[in-house]
């Protein structure tokens, strides 16, 4: 009895298969085709995450003689690769991977690469379909208005499916068939490999069609079982740039339909561009044009206008990023406001309550509760308190051609306009920096700091000045008469 039981949880084994050994002909890079990216993240990431949660044991990758950089891509997934050193074919594609299938038992499931709209729903049909009915294939299906370049599925006069035709090798009556092969496939493993051994390159592309095993298995008595998907997009390969554009087109429209179901108003859809990794919180509104990507994160009711590019960027709850705004791997606090035309760069903590204002650049600063930055500064390296005012045109000025250095601003601490700090500098807490100062030196609390030349008035200076222009001109003038 224990030794049933073993061998049944044996059989249900899941394993994956993905062929991502294709080269990039069609799409002229030098990039394999396979790490092009799409809404954040590879082509192939996209099919790897779509096996979360299906309990697969182990996934193997079918990688071509250039594969070096989808290893190296891949070095977060724990998968094993598979070498092909010639690319004869899907089915030999999966002849390579046999040598570490042999000593399996269970359910592989056979994908491709270059396909990210698969469903986790439809590879988990697949794998359940196969164990339920003990069947040697299961295969996915799907019908398309214009079938051309698909194998068209051939069945008997009960409906099987017998036979799989490419494209290359089908007759008229053949191509008008618009039941097409998906391209998904999870097989009993010791099934697919006896039918490995028959593959024939005997076809007009002269390779080997893992679409044959479906006839080979049919022939030697095998189980093969069909199911369809309702949505053709699912199957859909990107086999060039402009493919790689009407995928990318069909994704960003089901991440922005998902969230709009989850409460957030994007006010026009198909310019928003919303990668997958992003998180957005009810209430939030996104407005035409925006770009949210990486590990973006939006709390609940900030608004977010046209044109801001946001990356790797945390909001708090309320926050307003106002138009053509651009922040990069930051953080802004509850009830802040940036933009328009702010640019917050790496390592930027804005505290809440805040005002970074238009043409306002941070990188590599912390600013406090209600600080105010309204417009025409650069605050780089930078420690700044809460309630501290930055004038317009205020510059920290922490690069001296070698080092970077900081600049430390304390609490309640009012800067006036056209000023410059030159780090390292400390402005102690409620010190106060008089308009067009050059600071150099620490100011200590609640000091006023003035850094300036003092300012002389000359009385009458613009008429003499209009005097000594008007002789100069009458003097050259009667220079040249008399020349």
């Amino acid at each position: 009895m224990v030794a049933n039981k073993n061998q049944s949880l044996h059989r249900n084994k899941r394993y994956a298969l993905i062929l991502a050994a294709g080269q990039s002909i069609r799409f002229k890079s030098l990039k394999p085709k396979v790490l092009h990216p799409l809404c954040g993240k590879s082509l192939i990431c996209h099919v790897l995450d779509k096996l979360k949660g299906l309990n697969i044991e182990r996934t193997f990758v079918v990688i071509g003689p250039d594969g070096d950089e989808v290893k190296s891509a891949l070095g977060g997934y724990p998968v094993n690769f598979v070498s092909q050193s010639e690319q004869l074919g899907t089915g030999h594609a999966v002849m390579a991977a046999a040598p570490q299938l042999r000593d399996l038992r269970g359910s592989l499931l056979v994908l491709y690469a270059d396909t990210p709209l698969i469903r986790t729903q439809t590879l988990r049909r697949l794998l359940k379909t196969r164990e339920k009915h003990k069947a040697d294939q299961v295969l996915l299906t799907t019908d398309y208005e214009n079938p051309s370049g698909y194998g068209r599925i051939i069945r008997n006069e009960k409906g099987e499916a017998m036979d799989i035709v490419e494209e290359k090798d089908a007759s008229a009556e053949q191509k008008a068939i618009r039941e097409v092969n998906a391209g998904l496939n999870c097989f009993r493993i010791p099934s697919l490999l006896e039918a490995l051994s028959q593959l024939s390159p005997a076809n007009a592309a002269q390779e080997y069609y893992l679409t044959d095993i479906l006839r080979i298995l049919r022939n030697g008595g095998k189980k093969v079982v069909t199911i369809s998907t309702d949505l053709p997009n699912e199957a859909r390969g990107v086999n060039n740039r402009e493919e790689l554009s009407l995928v990318e087109i069909n994704l960003r429209a089901q991440i922005a339909r998902r969230w709009m179901l989850e409460g957030v108003t994007i006010l026009n859809p198909s310019s928003v561009y919303i990668d997958e990794s992003v998180e957005l919180s009810p209430d939030a509104i996104i407005y035409p044009g925006v770009l949210l990507e990486g590990k973006t994160k939006v709390g609940a009711g900030c608004v977010i206008h046209s044109f801001c590019h946001l990356k790797d960027t945390v909001l708090d709850q309320e926050v307003m990023v106002d138009q053509c705004s651009v922040i990069r791997n930051s953080s802004i606090g509850k009830n802040t406001r940036v933009g328009p035309f702010a640019h917050l760069r790496d390592n930027t903590v804005i505290g809440p309550e805040a005002r970074i204002g238009s043409f306002v650049e941070v990188k590599k600063s912390r600013i406090g509760k209600r600080t105010t930055a309204a417009h025409l500064s650069y605050l780089g390296d930078a420690e700044i308190g809460s309630q501290v005012n930055v004038g317009a045109g205020t510059i920290t000025c922490n690069y001296d051609g070698i080092r970077k250095h900081k600049t430390v601003i304390e609490d309640q601490v009012f800067i006036g306009s056209d000023s410059q700090l030159v780090a390292p500098v400390t402005l102690h807490q409620g010190s106060y920096v008089a308009a067009g100062s050059s600071i150099t030196e620490d100011v200590p609390e609640y000091a006023l700091g003035i850094a300036r030349a003092r300012q002389i008035n000359k009385e009458g200076w613009t008429r003499r000045r209009a005097g000594e222009q008007k002789k100069k001109e009458k003097r050259k003038k009667k220079e040249q008469q008399e020349s």
